[in-house]
């Protein structure tokens, strides 16, 4: 299956990034142009994801990761938050009871598109009742919220 990178031309018209991408995206088009009513063709489009993004994302779970007490490791850190923002399979444990296992962020794995949603997912649940109330368990539910809105307010 070919993989084509295409960007936006001079004259603002969509090109292959190479002349080998350019080639591949004419062939592509050229089989839309050619398509039947009876026939069809299947594409998968990913968007690069930003890098400045991805940065952001994590200076977000460290600095929250810096102002909490219940972790010692960011990456479980990390994870925790991954699933209680629902970014999780669900597999029977050891005696039958659901076990959430945090799917993959890698950022070869999530185009930019796919990662905005848990990102946001992930700082609602941060911001959520439970997880401030987990996290900073000494403080009552204003504090926590203050202390959460104080650390992701730097990010927004």
């Amino acid at each position: 299956m070919p993989t084509v990178t295409i960007t936006k031309g001079q004259d603002g018209k969509a090109v292959g990034v190479t002349n080998k991408d350019d080639a591949a995206f004419n062939k592509f088009r050229a089989r839309m142009h050619a398509l039947t009513p009876q026939e069809s063709v299947t594409f998968i489009w990913r968007e690069p994801r930003s890098g400045p993004f991805h940065r952001r994302h994590f200076l977000m779970i460290n600095a929250l990761f810096e102002s909490q007490e219940q972790f010692d490791d960011v990456d479980h850190f990390r994870k925790w938050l991954e699933v209680g923002a629902g970014y999780c399979d669900l597999y029977p444990g050891p005696r039958g009871k659901p076990v959430a296992v945090p799917k993959s962020i890698a950022y070869d794995k999530l185009d930019q598109a796919e990662f905005e949603p848990i990102h946001k997912a992930i700082f609602d649940f941060a911001r959520s009742e439970h997880a401030r109330r987990f996290l900073w368990g000494h403080l009552d539910d204003e504090r926590s919220y203050a202390m959460v809105d104080a650390v992701l307010r730097e990010f927004e």
